[in-house]
């Protein structure tokens, strides 16, 4: 059901995008107003493009969302607020916590309306470490400094 949801949600997010650009280039002069004219195919072409949509939408959330495993010593007692710290630090706050899971969501609502409100990232414990899953650059952005916090640089390196 969540994959579904992604998927009308990109879909209309990539008719927004397209309608603004449209509505620019009528704006600056560099098209016109009349859609016969705008596309080559005319009124053929608006579904045309609609399926393409249809398709990069379906495909999409496949790739654009993953789950990633971060490695650290220690048991998640001794983890979880630097954890939390390491978040708070950068933009997300706490949504919900239960055991062996923590939440997190965008705090300013430009970063969320960029991600499409589709900014939640689910930290799970497990031995050695963590699993992260949410939005893939900010999943391996957010594993990598997690595990970059949570391991510091000993003398020897």
């Amino acid at each position: 059901m969540k994959y579904l949801v992604r998927s009308i949600k990109y879909f209309i997010y990539l008719i927004i995008l397209i309608s603004i650009i449209l509505g620019g280039l009528v704006l600056i002069g560099a098209a016109e107003a009349d859609i016969e004219t705008m596309f080559r195919n005319g009124y053929d072409s608006l579904w045309q493009i609609a399926l393409l949509f249809v398709v990069i939408a379906a495909i999409y959330p496949m790739f654009g969302f993953i789950r990633r495993d971060a490695m650290f010593p220690g048991s998640w007692d001794e983890s979880r607020e630097d954890i939390r710290r390491y978040m708070e630090n950068h933009n997300y706050t706490l949504e919900k916590e239960e055991e062996g899971t923590m939440t997190f969501k965008r705090t300013g609502i430009a970063g969320r309306i960029a991600r499409m409100f589709e900014d939640r990232v689910t930290i799970t414990s497990r031995f050695g470490g963590a699993t992260l899953e949410g939005l893939r650059k900010d999943t391996l952005r957010l594993c990598a400094g997690i595990e970059h916090t949570l391991n510091p640089p000993t003398e020897e390196q």
